[in-house]
């Protein structure tokens, strides 16, 4: 079984990953892409890839802005 989901911690640290990659782009806006990202995938059955999963999705739509 996983361990306790922290929406929050994901955000956080999907957005600080991100940020690094595009310092052009806003703090918020990437907060903002990567926590609809989390929300999309948030109940989905394997939250292990959450993070990974969000990245991506975010990552994709930070380079098509």
């Amino acid at each position: 079984m996983t361990a306790e989901f922290d929406v929050e911690q994901v955000v956080r640290e999907v957005a600080a990953n991100l940020q690094k990659k595009f310092p052009s782009k806003d703090a918020t806006e990437i907060e903002q892409i990567v926590r609809a990202q989390v929300d999309d995938l948030k109940d989905r059955p394997v939250r292990d890839y959450v993070s990974v999963l969000a990245q991506r999705a975010a990552k994709k739509q930070l380079n098509a802005s």
